[in-house]
């Protein structure tokens, strides 16, 4: 607790902002109450958000009440009337603060204002989660005052800590499945497009590439048709005529071989997918671009 205290007092002192990646918050306070009970209704015309260590209470914001106690933490926006009460006393973390939008880009204006509006204002928390373990390394860290790079170190947790606390409240759990699935699908797609790359001059069948990446057939051909728009045959060839492209510009390999190293199974058939695609036959096409290079000078 002393530590806390203490930390909260470097603090006030020294971080009353920070300021990274395209977004800057001013810090109006930072507080530590081992034992707060209650308060009048009041606003604000900033955010703040506490988190309670200990104890339990209510807290009333626009007229609902909400009970909170160990592990909660609550969110008080802008101009919204609010209120803690608590018989017993509770031990809070609390910070206030706001975002400076002449130095931050419009993507976290809009953050912002959907902070504003949010619905979800009381959330329960796990004390290993980041936000937690963030605020009190925070103040631990504050409490060593001595320390090298001592500003430099609180500056970039505090400002990282704000960011943590708009995360927990902005974005909502439907939102973050969403972005998580979309994430997820889209890895599973690189390492898929990896695979083929490496093993372009074998046959990589659609059934190969699911068992390389523990995944059913099924689900993998969902995924090139969803976040690519095309099959995942027509993915392999588009990347094998773009392969044998590349090695007729730039290399003197014989058609046969760039037959064999992009995957082909026989020349003709490379020939016939070759020409379809790309409006001209192997042979022409290297024709055509060597030509391309060949700047001739006469006198």
């Amino acid at each position: 607790m002393d530590k806390f205290i203490s930390g909260k007092i470097a603090l006030n002192e020294y971080i009353q902002r920070t300021r990274s990646n395209g977004v800057s918050f001013y810090i109006h306070y930072w507080g530590v109450m081992p034992q707060h009970y209650n308060n009048l209704p009041h606003k604000h015309s900033f955010f703040e958000v506490c988190y309670v260590l200990e104890g339990r209470g209510t807290y009333i914001d626009q007229g609902c009440t909400y009970q909170i106690e160990e592990n909660t933490m609550f969110l008080s926006r802008p101009e919204v009337l609010h209120q803690i009460k608590s018989d017993t006393g509770l031990f809070l973390l609390y910070v206030g603060f706001e975002l400076d939008e002449s130095e931050s880009s419009e993507k976290w204006v809009t953050i912002i204002e959907e902070a504003k509006q949010c619905s979800e204002v009381v959330i329960d928390v796990k004390e290993d989660e980041a936000a937690p373990l963030m605020w009190k390394s925070l103040l631990i860290q504050a409490e060593k005052s001595e320390s090298a790079l001592f500003e430099e170190i609180l500056s970039n947790l505090a400002h990282s800590l704000i960011l943590l606390l708009i995360q927990n409240f902005v974005v909502t759990s439907n939102y973050h499945n969403q972005k998580s699935v979309q994430k997820k699908s889209s890895l599973i797609l690189t390492l898929a497009k990896l695979y083929i790359k490496d093993n372009l001059s074998n046959s990589i069948k659609l059934t190969d590439t699911a068992t390389h990446l523990h995944l059913s057939s099924r689900h993998l051909s969902r995924l090139f048709k969803s976040e690519l728009g095309i099959s995942y045959s027509e993915y392999v060839q588009n990347v094998r005529i773009q392969r044998a492209a590349t090695l007729l510009k730039a290399t003197d390999l014989s058609i046969r071989d760039i037959a064999q190293e992009t995957g082909f199974p026989d020349v003709h058939y490379f020939t016939r997918v070759f020409t379809a695609s790309m409006r001209s036959s192997p042979g022409r096409f290297r024709a055509l671009y060597t030509k391309l290079k060949t700047v001739i000078y006469k006198d």
